[in-house]
């Protein structure tokens, strides 16, 4: 009982009818999908979480759930959280981006996509278009920050919001494995640095929210704490968060100890703008 309460608080879930609110999976491409990652079974797709009318903010976001680029944690990580932006009128997304197996631009292809199609979808959705974030999780995280220091045009979002992000590729930072399953076993200098996010901060980057624990030993706290370094020297607004415990890939776990006051600045930073 005092477990179902605290979720509750947690979360804010709000009990709604069948008809006020909608959820639904829907392919990210018609027909064929664009750079062939070499995986003919591997396919990218949505879950579309669209708030009560009468509760919809107008904001949205794409969540991308990590897995080191080799499969994806999308229940904890993607799923338990479209529920929570819905609840909060937020229009939320889980993407099932495909596996890049070494071809590096295949996710971001496919993230890229995704807020693509949620421009596209804004007035049916009930989405304004200058206000569409994109989440991440470890991989997932970099993947959200490549797309966010990266893309441009209907591609590029609004905010960005990093859990224990994946951040740099360059040896000694990165995680070996999420290094490898993007760029490969040998990677050139080139792509260790386009694929490096901290690298590619400007002062057109979006505000950023950064949470992650001091005990992480599966991806280096450094990673969050450069990214943040270089978007606050060029003059972008963001918020650190960093936990004394939780380990890695904690996502929407009520086991994780922080996991209210978590939430609370999640909450705080989303009403803040």
């Amino acid at each position: 009982m005092i477990k179902r309460i605290a979720t509750i608080a947690a979360f804010a879930l709000i009990a709604l009818s069948g008809t006020a609110q909608e959820v639904f999976d829907m392919n990210l491409y018609n027909g064929r999908a664009p750079k062939n990652n070499g995986l003919p079974n591997d396919t990218a797709k949505l879950r579309i979480y669209l708030p009560q009318r009468e509760k919809a903010t107008g904001r949205a976001i794409i969540i991308c759930p990590g897995g080191g680029y080799d499969h994806l944690a999308i229940d904890k990580e993607g799923y338990q959280w479209g529920e929570y932006f819905q609840s909060r009128g937020i229009t939320a997304a889980v993407l099932k981006y495909r596996m890049p197996n070494g071809h590096s631009e295949v996710p971001m292809t496919d993230a890229e996509q995704a807020i693509k199609l949620m421009r596209l979808n804004a007035v049916s959705w009930h989405i304004d278009q200058n206000n569409i974030g994109i989440m991440g999780f470890s991989a997932g995280g970099h993947l959200a920050a490549t797309v966010a220091t990266l893309s441009k045009g209907e591609a590029k979002p609004n905010f960005q919001i990093l859990f224990y992000p994946v951040i740099t590729m360059m040896e000694g930072y990165t995680h070996e494995g999420s290094r490898k399953n993007l760029l490969g076993t040998y990677p050139s200098k080139r792509e260790e640095r386009k694929f490096s996010c901290d690298m590619n901060v400007t002062r057109a980057t979006p505000r950023a929210f950064i949470a992650l624990s001091d005990d992480d030993n599966a991806v280096p706290p450094a990673n969050g704490v450069n990214y943040y370094l270089e978007l606050y020297r060029n003059d972008v607004p963001a918020s650190l968060f960093v936990y004394p415990t939780g380990g890695h890939g904690w996502g929407a776990r009520m086991t994780f100890r922080h996991h209210l006051e978590m939430i609370q600045n999640l909450n705080s930073w989303l009403d803040s703008f």
